[in-house]
């Protein structure tokens, strides 16, 4: 039987009394301070007007100092039926009583920032945002979702209604109770205050909650290295992040999204051709009815709705039986898709006098601790193709400043060879050697000083092939060859680096075992689908539970180095220097011209010093006006 990943099974529901207060003035809030000095423990959650906290408003703070007993501190509540801006209103109705911001943000600095008092959120990076801005930074902190993460990781979702459903058996006021839904949803600001008092100081009690079932569990189930060195430090440094934003170039998108119109129109309009008719490229259904019933490319496959599906692997195929339409409709879904979600949409995401834009990033999102961004996903620019370029070159440096990239080179890779503990791969990068030539000296049996590029694109393709369970006929596809000869190349690759194949069957088998795999620094990545009856979905997760690990252990080792980035270059005297983006194997910063080189030394001796591996990290810089100059 699978092994489920450790889930504690919700207690019975304790009645725990629900204690809520109502806090509009300071010497309500002094009591309140004071129970936090007492109890050494303060659960803290924001209310705003909005989800971006570069922007947003805060219109109220919730505080819980033990299970049950909570309250909230409306800051910038409107009248209820205060007119909305845009709305006209011959009427000013008064807002409740409320301790003006200014005043309750001072009295409350002094225990944010208390170093005795431990603060804890879920999510705490959206709040340490709303409270930096404000002037106070919050410290010393813990994370609800982030223990969550670090407990169960893949194994189901972190947010906080979730939780509360699972570990306390309690279901959390909705957002839309309170602030409705479609066009009678209503920011947070206009909502009630008892209505408020209820939402809120729940958010509070039900954070601290949580933190007191699942914190003890690092211990018991020897979670609190990852926990501690991996994700809280991370929660400011992220935080920061997120505030700085990333400078656009806005007239520069404008053209690109100009540019992607007119050639999705020309590509457009040779798709009709090949049609012989004109309809709506994209609607599926059209283009479904187009190449099978029209153009009889083929039976095609139809879906529940009696569509056919003209998914990305379906127009490949055609495309590689010779079929142009199908190449053609590729083409124009991709610059769709780049027009769409980039070039058009950034735009709509600048902020107005700071030119800049300002990513999320979800910090317990992925199985493999990788950070994921969004709202806009920054992680997917293309960046082997020339539009995708050109969208990287619309983000620029501010004037006076440069953007340094710095990413880890073949860090999976060097992974690989660690963590299977493959000798001749381990000497081959200790040697500083090109890795791809070596593996093709290696498996074909070409001396170095006889090498071609055509062996070592091959050898290239096999190396990360074999990472993610490249089949024989996936690498034909990929080299243009027989899937005969391809698994000839894989057999004689697995034979010469016979450390890989043993690796590779002790942590599928270690999967089988634990329902999940650990990264070199002890995280947990949960494989759900390892006993799987369906064989096509076993072999899935087979390859997720190889390149889990590797992920992993690459995802953890940038989380290392972004934990020891800022305090060093603050060491060093580089204030001005701010970590922007952090992209895969990639990090991006933004320096004054005239620190730019020195910092960037730094900051590589940093990353390639975040681990100790029998393989040495290389961590290579480039700098630029632009993202695209400097990677």
């Amino acid at each position: 039987a699978e092994t489920a990943p450790p889930r504690s099974r919700p207690a019975p529901p304790t009645d725990v009394e629900q204690r809520y207060e109502l806090v509009q003035d300071l010497n309500a809030l002094a009591v309140w301070l004071e129970r936090a000095r007492t109890t050494g423990v303060l659960a803290v959650d924001t209310e705003t007007n909005s989800l971006t906290p570069a922007t947003a408003t805060l219109v109220g703070i919730s505080l819980a100092t033990e299970p049950g007993l909570a309250c909230y501190i409306p800051l910038a509540h409107q009248a209820p039926n205060a007119a909305a801006s845009g709305e006209l209103s011959f009427e000013t109705p008064e807002a409740p009583k409320q301790i003006p911001a200014e005043d309750a943000l001072k009295a409350l600095q002094v225990v944010l920032e208390d170093p005795a008092i431990l603060k804890i959120g879920h999510n705490f990076k959206f709040d340490h945002q709303l409270f930096a801005r404000h002037g106070v930074r919050v410290s010393p902190i813990d994370d609800s979702m982030l223990i969550s993460y670090v407990l169960e990781g893949g194994a189901h979702g972190h947010g906080m209604d979730e939780l509360a459903e699972l570990h306390l058996a309690h279901t959390t006021i909705p957002y839309k109770e309170v602030c409705g839904t479609g066009k009678n949803q209503i920011t947070f600001d206009r909502v009630p205050l008892d209505k408020a008092l209820a939402y809120a100081a729940e958010d509070a009690d039900i954070t601290l909650r949580l933190w007191r079932v699942l914190k003890p569990r690092l211990v018991d189930e020897r979670m609190v290295t990852v926990y501690e060195t991996l994700e809280r430090p991370l929660v400011p440094v992220i935080a920061d992040m997120e505030s700085c934003g990333i400078r656009v170039d806005r007239a520069a998108l404008a053209r690109l999204s100009q540019d992607l119109a007119v050639r999705m129109a020309e590509i457009e309009k040779e798709v009709h051709q090949h049609a012989g008719r004109s309809f709506n490229i994209g609607s599926p259904k059209q283009l479904g009815e187009i190449l099978f019933d029209e153009m009889k490319l083929g039976a095609g496959k139809k879906g529940k709705t009696g569509a056919y599906s003209t998914d990305s692997s379906v127009l490949e195929e055609l495309a590689e039986q010779g079929h142009v339409i199908a190449q053609r409709v590729l083409d124009w879904r991709q610059l769709a898709k780049l027009k769409n979600t980039y070039t058009d949409a950034l735009q709509a995401q600048i902020v107005e006098g700071s030119e800049r834009v300002h990513t999320a990033f979800a910090m317990a999102a992925t199985n493999t601790g990788r950070l994921s961004s969004t709202d806009p996903n920054l992680q997917n620019i293309p960046v082997r193709t020339e539009e995708g370029r050109k969208i990287r070159r619309a983000f620029v440096a501010a004037p006076g400043h440069k953007l340094i990239s710095i990413d880890y080179s073949q860090i999976e890779l060097r992974l690989v060879a660690e963590m299977a503990d493959i000798a001749a791969l381990k000497q081959a990068f200790q040697d500083g050697i090109d890795i791809h030539a070596a593996t093709a000296s290696q498996v074909f049996g070409v001396p170095l000083d006889q090498m071609t590029s055509e062996i070592r694109r091959k050898a290239k393709a096999i190396n990360f092939g074999i990472i993610y369970g490249i089949s024989g006929f996936g690498l034909g596809r990929q080299l243009g060859i027989a899937p005969g000869e391809a698994n000839a190349f894989i057999k004689a690759y697995f034979e010469r680096f016979h450390e890989l194949k043993v690796w590779m069957e002790a942590t599928k088998a270690f999967a089988r075992q634990n329902g999940h795999v650990v990264t070199l620094f002890g995280r947990r990545c949960y494989i759900p689908g390892i006993h799987d009856k369906n064989a096509a979905r076993r072999a899935f997760a087979e390859r997720q539970a190889i390149n889990a690990p590797i992920q992993g252990t690459a995802a953890d080792i940038m989380k290392r180095a972004m934990a020891r980035v800022p305090g060093a270059l603050k060491e060093a005297g580089f204030d001005e220097v701010r970590m922007l983006l952090q992209v895969h194997d990639e990090l991006l910063f933004e320096a004054p011209e005239d620190q730019a080189e020195r910092a960037s030394a730094l900051v590589r001796a940093v990353m390639e010093g975040a681990a100790t591996l029998g393989v040495p990290l290389v961590a290579e810089a480039g700098i630029g006006g632009n993202w695209d100059e400097a990677h």
